[in-house]
């Protein structure tokens, strides 16, 4: 049997493109009114394949009877529960190369890609990380995990494979994310895989909680003592200043946590660096993709420093590869991150084309991430080889598409949309259009040279205004629109280097070039 994650925060195309895809008869769903959308789908022909819907929470016999209109039976779980009882059977343990999931990765630009992915792959992204970590982390039955990341991604499954072959308890959170803490606090778990996001909320919040002069030195001087421990390479959670500053953050995720794994994101140095001292578990950085089954590379135990991604995991190889275009050569130990092992996965469901894209005949899977080799032999993500992002929480951003809607506004001659992974929000550099921005202001009751108009906060704010309407118009998510701009009066060209001869965007000499504007732009927006 082969597992296909759905997740309804894809959206109804993408779930009917999916069902369709992967020739889903059966799904499993938690909520009768997720069953709802399926029927829909089922009775405007949409999923013409869909045969059973199992629903875990109850329902009443309206459901049922939808259903049977259109062909589709609809079960609870209880019952497909008794039909296992009533008809036992002798499992079939599946051979390393059978599939285990088709995880669909959410496509920023067209459909979503189903990435197969077999036995072989997870147990040996599994077996890395034990092996990686042995002698140290060592799971077992006493342990307990605390699930709240999504289970439709590689990341939490891997963590969850790891568990279940030591015999370890998981407790699964309440499926509100405001009400983690307290979960944390019931369950006492010992392992805790984390999202940058998050680490980030605690950060800001321990830090918020220092509110005078007093405490935020005590709390610096502390971290400061802790951090020192942790480059000679000593974790506890016993010393002096964890017993009179650290206590109270610890005991706040439980008391009992031993092992941190964040991934899926970049983290900042500052906030690893700080939290790994507050807390004094393991907390390992790991990074990879679905495509190599979550992870190809981990914190080595020991190296307690931050800002890279840690060695290759045992399981898998990685080199780079030269990006001419932009200018990362492998010689000088950058370029493209490249990854071959067992945990590499089998291509894409019925698409050869990406699949051609994304696996070289020698078996290489191409990540499309910029990497640098460090001297200790670690990796560091420096850059993306596709200018698509993610947001610190996570949201993929493909920044062109966003300015192909953003130069539709009237007063707008060009746009260049930036975000980075550290930060939740998307701003930008816009360049008015010198025809039309002043009879454009006009109109609005704003007067005066286009240069002045370019340095005038409130024509600013109404260019903002129309660009956020037209996103919206055009069915940007709220996490696409740009949440503030700076006017720049001159356009990009050629000639002052920040676009290329075919007039595209030149982005990282954008970046560079208005490296101030960037800063300014996040340091002043609080959203």
């Amino acid at each position: 049997m082969v597992i296909v994650p759905l997740y309804d925060t894809l959206g109804n195309e993408a779930i009917t493109y999916i069902v369709n895809k992967a020739e889903l008869s059966l799904v499993f769903v938690d909520k009768p009114e997720k069953a709802k959308l399926l029927l829909e789908g089922v009775e405007n022909k949409l999923i013409p394949g869909l045969k059973i819907i199992v629903v875990m929470d109850a329902y009443g016999s309206e459901l049922v009877e939808r259903g049977q209109r259109c062909g589709v039976e609809v079960t609870s779980m209880k019952a497909m529960e008794d039909l296992g009882r009533a008809n036992r059977r002798n499992p079939k343990p599946p051979a390393p190369e059978d599939l285990a999931v088709i995880c669909f990765t959410s496509g920023t630009t067209g459909n979503p890609k189903g990435a197969m992915v077999t036995h072989r792959n997870i147990v040996s992204d599994c077996s890395a990380f034990v092996k990686a970590t042995e002698n140290t982390v060592n799971p077992c039955p006493d342990d307990t995990l605390i699930s709240f990341l999504p289970l439709a991604h590689m990341f939490e499954r891997v963590v969850e494979c790891v568990m279940l072959c030591h015999g370890a308890k998981i407790g699964f959170f309440q499926g509100d994310i405001r009400l983690l803490m307290d979960d944390l606090k019931v369950l006492q778990p010992t392992v805790f895989p984390v999202v940058p996001r998050l680490l980030n909320r605690m950060f800001d919040r321990i830090f918020g909680q220092a509110n005078t002069t007093l405490k935020r030195w005590l709390l610096d001087f502390a971290s400061k003592r802790k951090e020192a421990e942790l480059r000679s390479g000593i974790i506890r959670n016993n010393s002096l200043w964890d017993r009179l500053i650290f206590h109270k953050v610890q005991s706040s995720l439980g008391g009992r946590v031993r092992l941190m794994v964040t991934g899926a994101a970049p983290v900042s140095a500052t906030v690893l660096t700080f939290l790994r001292a507050a807390l004094g578990c393991q907390f390992y950085e790991g990074y990879g993709q679905t495509e190599c089954t979550a992870g190809c590379c981990l914190t080595m135990p020991g190296d307690w420093t931050a800002g890279h991604v840690g060695a290759p995991m045992p399981c898998n190889l990685i080199k780079l590869v030269d990006v001419e275009e932009m200018n990362y050569m492998a010689a000088e130990g950058e370029g493209e991150v490249c990854v071959k092992g067992p945990n590499v996965f089998q291509g894409y469901l019925k698409d050869p084309a990406k699949t051609a894209e994304a696996l070289d005949k020698d078996g290489w899977l191409h990540t499309g991430d910029i990497g640098k080799w460090l001297p200790n032999g670690t990796l560091k993500i420096i850059d993306r080889k596709k200018h698509i992002f993610k947001l610190a929480q996570g949201e993929y951003i493909a920044p062109e598409k966003i300015e192909n809607i953003y130069v539709r506004s009237e007063p707008v001659a060009q746009v260049f949309v930036h975000g980075e992974s550290l930060q939740a929000f998307l701003i930008a550099i816009v360049v008015p259009d010198v025809e039309t921005l002043c009879s454009w202001a006009q109109k609005r009751g704003f007067e005066g040279s286009f240069e002045e108009l370019c340095r005038n906060k409130d024509v600013k704010k109404a260019i903002l205004e129309d660009m956020v309407r037209l996103g919206k118009d055009s069915g940007l998510k709220p996490f696409e629109q740009v949440k503030g701009i700076t006017l720049h009066p001159e356009l990009f060209s050629i000639d002052n280097g920040l676009l290329t001869p075919t007039m595209k965007a030149k982005r990282p000499e954008l970046r560079n070039y208005f490296r101030s504007q960037i800063d300014e732009l996040y340091s002043t927006i609080k959203v």
